[in-house]
């Protein structure tokens, strides 16, 4: 963080000097002589001079061989500089093209990169997906030319790229790093190539209060890199960042048609200005509006629509399979039924973690805050709570939970007011904390976390929030431009409970509303689906958790048909709070013979029996079930952290490999985020000594510097 602060302190000196006079420097102040030189040299030569000192304390996107180590702990701004005869922007654009049919998204995402240097490069590029995605296909255009990749094993692919690499042969890579988090990378691009990679993929999308609602993510957030994290050494964490407020040059589209079953209601979007163009009552196309094109990529893409009646359709889809091995997929959604009274409810006691670290700081920590005086306001005095503030530390509030008082609420809202954040993020000891309180047996408890979920301790989390399943249930706010989605649903799965993402200001109250009308009561316990008058196997989820209002229940799984004569339907049996619940649904009219649905379907069941064992493996600890991940990847090829998409060009372009340089292309900074989101190596409280020193003796250098100028100017301006 100190280097990068310097860096950024330099820049913005230098520029300032620039516009002052070009009298020389003062001839004894103590710095290195060469640099001396330069300044001595006139004010818009300084400019570039306080650039270099920089670079000294601040890694480039082209820096020094020693600095690679650090590149490898954290995120780092990125400053431009390096071989002017490498594009260090290779990324020009992306483009989204995205088919709504019923409950399924289809998404073709392309990534346009172009070369306008005077070298072969090699491009990198780290960027966000939906954490519910399947990516089944990818694609490389190179002038005239398809280049279709092929699903491997991931170690495998990495060696055949880089084999391809090396002999110089185009080639694409893409890994996947999280669930929400992918990366490419395109070798033995010329110069004046332009190279079209094409990513597919398909989503469902699950309603919630009857809003339907597709996000497509634009940038990954900076991530904090715990130096005790089991990902403390993954490269792509030390992925290059653009300052706050400057724009990525890449440009960015997206184009959205729907098409729905029932009428569409209302289209809009809280992330963007979009355009939309209706054709009859089922059908609309969107785009980005003209002025909302420019800086369109450093926030979510958020599009939410509703249906003619504001009720969950429930609802159940069949396929059929084709040829020898042949298999039946199935989709059912039910709605639930509704909110038990509050007379039967037991005490409950709510503790909120809440992340205060550097990333929060300004509009996701002021969100929060707001959001947390909906929550915590909205108690009743019969319940209790407590507050843990973490950043790279954690405090509780109270030593135990305390009565939800209007004295107590407004104490807890004071002290949440106090913070304005700074530090590092350790989730995980926080986490920790909370488990450590105790619980009488006769409360129910909830963990509420709200963080913009910059970490990269994901499967440490999942599996905690796992272990003390008997201790409470746990939900997940997301707060940002960009959150790490992956992180937050994931901490609401594993936590049975629901995530909850707040994009702006203005969507903390009907989001803290959302929250309080869907844990005022578990509406349906002791969930069971029972298919009737046919076989199903490899049910995801195995296992149903109790059932909130406003949120459907989905399962994915195989069928076949089975003997008899009864009926064939899915029955959804339960408790609620006044005695049994059971609801049919029939399968008569249900199976569906297109094609396209069908793959959609085969592609979604593979990925959400992968986010199924995925979990489990993060439970277990260890590698047990990568084979079985890796087998689903092969088999219905998918992109998974154990399976790669690698495409390889045929021919040989060019003919000197080790002459290419690599770029790590940059991206901005989430909408709202600071630069205090990006920081240099772990540093526990303080700055090291070494360091320190440094950085104060460049600053009263460059203090010294300034007051010279200011002088001189005096001086001038008096003659």
């Amino acid at each position: 963080m100190v280097r990068n602060t310097l860096a950024l302190f330099a820049q913005t000196l230098g520029k300032r000097l620039s516009a002052e006079s070009a009298a020389p420097l003062l001839p004894d102040i103590p710095i290195p002589r060469a640099l001396g030189k330069c300044l001595s040299s006139g004010c818009h030569v300084a400019s570039s001079c306080f650039m270099a000192l920089a670079v000294l304390f601040a890694p480039s996107a082209h820096g020094r061989a020693d600095e690679a180590a650090d590149r490898t702990e954290s995120p780092y701004f990125y400053l431009p500089g390096g071989d002017p005869a490498v594009d260090a922007l290779p990324l020009k654009s992306t483009e989204v093209e995205v088919r709504v049919a019923g409950v399924i998204a289809d998404v073709t995402v392309t990534q346009v990169y172009k070369n306008e240097g005077a070298r072969p490069i090699e491009a990198k590029y780290v960027f966000p997906g939906s954490t519910r995605a399947a990516v089944h296909a990818m694609n490389v255009r190179l002038a005239d030319r398809l280049i279709e990749a092929r699903i491997r094993e991931k170690q495998q692919a990495k060696r055949e790229y880089e084999q391809a690499k090396s002999e110089g042969r185009t080639a694409a890579l893409l890994e996947q790093h999280r669930p929400n988090v992918f990366q490419t990378h395109v070798a033995n691009i010329l110069p004046g190539d332009d190279v079209r990679v094409e990513l597919h993929y398909t989503e469902l999308l699950a309603p919630e209060s009857g809003r339907y609602r597709f996000v497509f993510p634009t940038v990954v957030g900076p991530r904090y890199n715990s130096p005790q994290s089991a990902s403390a050494g993954e490269q792509w964490l030390a992925q290059p960042t653009l300052p706050e407020g400057e724009d990525s040059p890449a440009q960015f589209d997206i184009r959205v048609r729907l098409d729905t079953p029932i009428s569409i209601k209302e289209v809009a979007s809280p992330s963007h200005a979009i355009a939309i163009e209706r054709s009859g009552e089922r059908r609309a196309a969107i785009g980005l509006a003209a002025r909302a094109r420019h800086a369109a990529n450093n926030r979510d893409f958020i599009l939410d629509y509703r249906l003619a009646g504001d009720a969950v359709e429930s609802g159940i889809m069949l396929m059929r399979g084709r040829g020898e091995k042949a298999e039946n997929f199935f989709l059912a959604m039910v709605e639930p039924p509704a909110a038990a009274p509050a007379s039967v409810i037991t005490p409950r006691d709510y503790i909120f973690v809440v992340d205060i670290s550097g990333s929060m700081h300004g509009f996701p920590l002021n969100t929060a805050k707001a959001m947390l005086r909906e929550l915590i306001g909205g108690l009743r005095p019969s319940d209790t709570f407590n507050v843990l503030l973490f950043e790279g530390s954690s405090t509780f509030l109270h030593q135990n939970s305390v009565p939800a008082t209007r004295e107590n609420v407004d104490r807890a809202l004071r002290i949440i007011d106090g913070n304005s954040g700074g530090g590092s993020t350790e989730l995980i000891p926080a986490l920790r904390h909370v488990y450590a309180q105790a619980k009488p047996e006769d409360v129910s408890r909830t963990i509420v976390v709200v963080t913009d979920g910059y970490v990269s301790v994901e499967n440490e989390a999942f599996s905690l929030v796992r272990r003390h399943l008997d201790q409470a249930n746990l939900f997940a706010f997301g707060i940002g431009s960009s959150v790490n989605r992956h992180l937050i649903e994931g901490l609401a799965r594993a936590g049975m409970g629901e995530p909850f993402v707040i994009t702006s200001s203005g969507d903390a109250p009907a989001e803290a509303a959302r929250f309080r009308q869907m844990i005022a009561s578990p509406v349906l316990t002791s969930v069971r689906a029972a298919f009737e008058g046919v076989e199903t196997w490899d049910v995801v989820p195995e296992k149903l958790p109790d059932v909130l209002s406003q949120r459907p229940v989905i399962l994915f799984g195989k069928w076949r048909d089975a003997p008899g004569a009864g009926p064939k339907q899915l029955a959804l049996e339960g408790r609620r709070a006044d005695g049994a619940y059971r609801r049919t649904l029939p399968l008569l009219e249900a199976l569906d013979e297109d094609e396209e649905q069908f793959s959609a379907l085969r592609h979604l069941w593979a990925r959400q029996r992968i986010a199924e064992l995925s979990d489990q493996e993060t439970l277990l600890g260890d590698a047990s079930l990568r084979q079985a991940i890796t087998a689903l990847g092969l088999e219905y090829s998918l992109l998974t952290q154990y399976t790669s998409f690698v495409a390889v060009d045929e021919r040989i372009r060019n003919p000197q490999p080790g002459s290419a340089a690599t770029v790590d292309q940059p991206q901005p900074l989430p909408q709202g985020v600071s630069n205090l989101a990006v920081g240099g190596a772990y540093v526990p409280g303080s700055p090291e000594p070494r360091t320190l020193g440094a950085l104060l003796v460049t600053l009263s250098m460059l203090a010294m510097i300034a007051r010279r100028l200011s002088r001189q100017r005096r001086r001038h301006l008096t003659l």
